[in-house]
């Protein structure tokens, strides 16, 4: 009886003083109470603010030992909680009798629930957070809902009535996830104490909704390499079907160990779930950038240099060679187009897909390796180790309550994100439809077992496939080498093929650079055996960049080949660049642009071939997304001409690229890149002549005066020579072939770009240099 009296009046002390909170002009409650006490449906539960509370607690607890109410309230709800419930029914009681007396005969106060909201400082975490140190103690998970069960009733009091005495009788229910009271039988009473039989009155008995959900890590913060955790949420009263899987939220509950019969009396292990008593839906898009304002600044006058793009897709994968046009796309990809919602109902996708299919040993598995690593939000799959409900959603069977739910999958999961495909051909063609609505409508539709729902799959796809033949086969149509139907491939907005083409002159660069990355070794680490310690590394790399201020990566030889000291920028300011750039940034189409895209389709349309993929209605709103994102890369509100000429070049490159040298007279517009070569060079030529021969003289002196080929090479020897005696053929990297000119014309002034060209293609031949046929600035290296 002691024990009891002294828990009656610790709950009495605690009740009396949340009523004096609640009554207290601090609170902001007074108004929230009454608008509860009027409405006599909808939700039933007062929000308590714990940052408001925390403050008003501070008056009296500041220079006591006494901790706050709040760290106490987080630390033992069950023994804050009820009071505070109980006084918010009594003020609730109390408003209905003064505002509205009517609501009080319709209304039943023990309805009424409460919620805290605010700051949980250390009791904030992720599911994997969740130890045995926070047992019985109120939290604030964070995570996204893979689960949701079926809505069921849940009995609180049932009425009964017994003929013979012709009496009423009720009792009350509770089970282990109750706050107040011991756990009672879920039994119905069949009998009274007498033994008289009764009736129950299910019209009077009283239920509540109750359903489970499983929540999970988010990718962005589970660690690397270990599998997500998940908890099991209850959810009860209005809190029920507030959120669907795929949904991130933040769940304030008590976290509880629930003991099962078997498990109690065997391990000793028991089952834990958190008892929710608030859920709140956070936005779709991933917050876990944070921008500074100097972050901003820099976003921004890294916006207004003209090669702005071209060192955005440069800095795309710097470690593998070549694919710029490739690069360039997946910068787009990860920027994305204008999503847009139609009043009539039609939504629009700014999402870009994109399909790689290559040979082997060309990097398309890295590439979707390098964007994963890079987006916020990124689901990594493979063709085989996938099935159609995997990507899309399943219905699962409960082993605990048998009972059917809803199962996110990998593309639900990924909404606002990245789903990359890996082995994308060797998927099956059953698993491969399921993906149909995702890339197009961009939701999942599930009508299975008695459940019918729609969920958002807002997410790129970028998937990786090989040809049909192991190889790709140029003398066959591009849809006998993919080997996917066109239902499928006019979703994806760009399609590259890759190929291995047997090129000496690429062989070298790519071999060189695969060799100098193999040669690197961090600074300090000399000698020094790898970590297997990720977070050691992870600490390192963050101390590294708090170091350092600036965008661009210091230049490194090994790591930076072949690129003639240009600028590539860090991973951590291109992730804030593209966060910025696609969250801020909202283009809109002008009218030349619009002009242009609409002759370009057309263009596009009378050229396609059997040789070429088809060009359907689609490529139209590829060509308006892609303009939108290259709009975006620069931070221009409006869509240019410029940014219309950039899809097109990209969308030629993506249809005719791989065909344009085979298929020349069919394919009249596109000119391929040797062509566009001769054309560089004679225009570099006349540019020469103009320059250095303001008056050029006529053919005939020309020849006589224009030194032999023997002459010429021995020349260009010599310079060379001298070159490498003064450098190191590392130091000295790229001649270019400007420079060497202007050294020989210093003797006589009459050779061309065109003759010093042959010149140097006689020495490659002979494996004494490395000729770099750049476009815009052909160059050599020393072998």
């Amino acid at each position: 009886m002691e024990v009891s009296s002294s828990t009656d009046e610790v709950f009495r002390r605690h009740k009396n003083y949340f009523a004096q909170y609640i009554e207290s002009d601090e609170s902001n409650l007074p108004d929230k109470i009454r608008a509860l006490a009027e409405t006599e449906s909808g939700s039933k539960r007062l929000m308590i603010d714990l940052n408001v509370l925390r403050v008003y607690d501070g008056n009296f607890t500041t220079g006591n030992d006494e901790a706050n109410i709040v760290t106490r309230l987080l630390q033992a709800p069950s023994e804050y909680l009820p009071p505070l419930e109980e006084a918010v029914r009594d003020a609730v009681t109390n408003a209905q009798n003064s505002y509205n007396p009517k609501a009080a005969m319709n209304v039943d106060v023990a309805q009424v629930e409460v919620g805290l909201e605010g700051d949980f400082g250390a009791h904030f975490m992720t599911p994997r957070g969740l130890v045995a140190s926070f047992l019985s103690q109120c939290v604030c998970v964070h995570g996204i809902v893979t689960k949701c069960s079926a809505v069921r009733p849940k009995v609180v009091k049932s009425v009964h009535y017994c003929k013979e005495t012709n009496e009423m009788m009720s009792r009350e229910y509770r089970d282990h996830t109750s706050l107040t009271g011991v756990p009672t039988t879920s039994v119905y009473p069949t009998k009274d104490a007498n033994g008289n039989l009764l009736e129950t009155e299910f019209g009077l008995c009283q239920y509540k909704d109750y359903q489970v959900i499983t929540i999970q890590e988010t990718p962005e913060t589970a660690p690397l390499g270990q599998l997500p955790r998940s908890c099991d949420v209850m959810l009860e009263a209005d809190l029920v079907d507030k959120c669907k899987p795929g949904d991130r939220i933040h769940v304030i509950g008590v976290f509880r160990a629930i003991a099962s019969e078997t498990a109690a009396s065997s391990s000793g292990v028991f089952k834990t779930v958190m008892l929710a008593n608030n859920l709140q839906v956070m936005g779709k898009e991933v917050h876990g950038i944070v921008m500074t304002t100097e972050d901003v600044m820099h976003v921004r006058e890294f916006a207004k240099r003209a090669d702005a793009m071209e060192i955005l897709s440069r800095s795309m994968a710097p470690s593998i060679y070549g694919h710029s046009a490739i690069k360039q796309a997946l910068l787009l990809q990860l920027l994305s187009g204008v999503e847009k919602n139609l009043d009539n109902g039609t939504h629009l996708r700014g999402d870009i897909n994109i399909l790689m299919v290559g040979d082997p040993s060309t990097a398309k598995s890295q590439l979707l390796r390098f964007v994963r690593t890079l987006a916020p939000l990124a689901v990594s799959t493979t063709g085989r180790g996938s099935s159609g409900v995997g990507l899309t959603a399943a219905v699962t069977l409960d082993p605990e309550t048998k009972e059917k739910r809803l199962e996110a999958g990998a593309m639900v999961l990924g909404d606002r994100g990245i789903v990359c495909i890996d082995e994308f051909d060797k998927m099956s063609e059953i698993d491969r439809v399921a993906i149909h609505e995702v890339m197009e409508q961009q939701t999942v539709t599930i009508a299975k077992a008695g459940i019918h729902a729609t969920l958002n799959a807002r997410c790129s796809v970028l998937a990786a496939a090989n040809p049909v033949y192991g190889q790709y086969q140029k003398n066959k149509r591009p849809q006998e080498n993919i080997g996917l139907p066109d239902s499928l491939l006019s979703r994806f907005d760009l399609l590259f093929v890759v190929l291995d083409s047997l090129d000496r002159h690429a062989d070298r660069m790519i071999s060189d650079h695969v060799l100098r990355n193999h040669r690197y070794v961090a600074p300090g680490e000399e000698g020094r055996p790898i970590s297997f310690n990720t977070t050691e590394i992870w600490a390192a790399n963050e101390e590294q960049t708090n170091k350092e201020t600036s965008i661009f990566q210091p230049y490194d030889p090994l790591l930076h080949p072949n690129s003639s000291k240009e600028g590539v920028l860090t991973i951590t300011f291109l992730k804030k660049y593209i966060h910025y750039a696609k969250t801020r940034v909202s283009p809109v189409l002008t009218e030349p642009a619009r002009d242009l895209i609409a002759e370009g389709y057309a263009a596009l349309r009378s050229q396609q071939t059997q040789r070429t993929l088809p060009v359907t209605a689609r490529s139209l709103e590829t060509l308006i997304r892609l303009a939108s994102a290259h709009a975006k890369a620069r931070l221009s509100k409006y869509v240019e001409v410029t940014d219309a000429t950039q899809a097109l070049n990209l969308m030629k490159y993506a249809l005719y690229h791989e065909v344009s040298t085979e298929h020349e007279e069919e394919d009249k517009p596109v000119v391929s890149a040797d062509e566009k070569t001769d054309v560089s060079e004679e225009i570099e030529v006349e540019e020469d002549e103009v320059i250095e021969l303001p008056q050029p003289p006529k053919k005939r002196p020309r020849v006589e005066e224009t030194p032999s080929p023997q002459e010429l090479r021995e020349r260009v020897t010599e310079y060379l020579s001298s070159l490498a005696g003064n450098e190191s053929e590392e130091s000295m990297g790229h001649i270019y072939l400007r420079d060497i000119l202007a050294a020989i014309n210093k003797v006589t002034k009459k050779t061309t770009t065109k003759e010093l060209v042959k010149v140097l293609t006689a020495l490659e031949e002979e494996n004494k240099i490395m000729y770099v046929r750049d476009d815009r600035n052909p160059s050599i290296m020393l072998v």
